[in-house]
């Protein structure tokens, strides 16, 4: 972990207690996940407990405590999406990325997720890469989707 990116990130937010999300949100998308030494540097800047970081960390959905990849990939898994083949779709992306849903490939460079609902039903199935939405997705166009997002 590079401390002065978070300093940086808490100078932004004038290490203001009452900004904790904002520089919990900042850190994440810096290192693609929540590092101990950055809640510790964090919550000892802001005079605040490392409880009440940990607490956010883990209950909002936004955050990880694990390295996550460069780039997220979410695969639909609501009825609309379900029925038209969001399984298959998911099987493939977990065989292609070698990794299990909710997992994150060696190389750091994607992870796949599941979720219950885009709230795009009439693209059915629909796929999101980072923030990028396919719709209509058939298993074919997953390796097309990948390369893009490649090293």
């Amino acid at each position: 972990m590079d401390e002065q990116i978070v300093d940086t990130i808490l100078e932004r937010h004038n290490e203001q207690p009452s900004a904790l999300i904002g520089i919990l949100l900042d850190v994440q998308e810096e290192f693609h996940y929540l590092p101990k030494e950055a809640l510790t540097t964090i919550t000892d800047r802001l005079n605040i407990p490392l409880s009440r970081a940990y607490c956010l960390a883990t209950f909002f959905k936004a955050f990880s405590l694990v390295p996550r990849g460069k780039h997220i990939i979410r695969v639909c898994m609501g009825t609309a999406c379900h029925v038209r083949g969001g399984l298959k779709i998911l099987e493939k992306l977990e065989r292609d990325l070698k990794v299990k849903t909710g997992g994150t490939t060696e190389d750091l460079q994607f992870s796949l997720d599941a979720v219950n609902c885009l709230g795009c039903c009439g693209l059915a199935p629909v796929v999101t890469a980072d923030d990028d939405i396919y719709g209509k997705v058939a298993s074919t166009k997953t390796p097309k989707i990948l390369k893009k997002y490649s090293k």
